[in-house]
């Protein structure tokens, strides 16, 4: 069982970009907009930001961008050459963040040419200077940064918890393989009713395959 308390929890929103989830996004194609529809990503998403910033939890917001002019990003790997030059432009509609989950003024937003959000970024570095011990990945997509992002968490000494349905990827077999294989041995899967009610029950039980039982510590009743 492991005890949370808002002050010592982040919540990492993942790449919840235009061209990552939004029909007319750059990445539509591939199924990842229908995908972030079937799982009500951007809703649940939202209800996990209104729970955390009502209990006081800090929020990273992370996105993936490509600068124009070099290929900076590097193409090393398949993952990497599916990435621009025009989709997930720097500054461009399909890099912003999708209308709905904007950033507060005292949430950071990081940009990053890594899958992982730890990758280049300074997240580490921040969370350590809050003293966090537990993050919260949500965000797209599980089967990707996602899961890069929960992998260096975990390898960086966080305890890490992913929401099942506050992710999505590119369908339902990607996110299945993700939550059900790929992740069971590095963090708790939860859902985002769990999540939501847990700042005022203070119990997040897992959902599906996953570890441990959350336990949140907070000031509400």
């Amino acid at each position: 069982m492991t005890t949370l308390d808002p002050a010592s929890t982040a919540v990492l929103v993942i790449d919840m970009q235009n061209d990552n989830l939004h029909p007319d996004g750059a990445f539509a194609a591939t199924g990842a907009a229908q995908h972030a529809r079937e799982q009500n990503v951007v809703a649940n998403v939202r209800a996990v930001l209104d729970a955390a910033r009502a209990a006081g939890a800090a929020v990273f917001h992370n996105r993936i961008v490509v600068h124009p002019g070099r290929d900076v990003g590097g193409s090393n790997a398949p993952i990497f050459t599916m990435l621009g030059p025009e989709s997930l432009k720097l500054d461009s509609w399909g890099a912003a963040i999708i209308d709905g989950l904007d950033p507060r003024e005292d949430e950071i937003v990081l940009d990053r040419t890594r899958m992982s959000a730890f990758n280049g970024s300074g997240l580490d570095s921040m969370l350590r200077n809050l003293a966090i011990t537990d993050v919260i990945v949500v965000g797209v997509w599980t089967n990707m940064a996602v899961e890069h992002t929960a992998r260096d968490a975990a390898d960086h000494g966080y305890r890490v918890s992913v929401l099942s349905d506050a992710t999505s990827s590119i369908n339902a077999d990607w996110q299945h393989a993700a939550l059900s294989y790929a992740l069971t041995n590095i963090a708790t899967i939860t859902d985002t009713v769990a999540f939501t009610a847990a700042f005022t029950t203070r119990v997040i039980p897992p959902s599906g395959r996953g570890h441990g039982q959350l336990v949140v510590c907070s000031e509400s009743p």
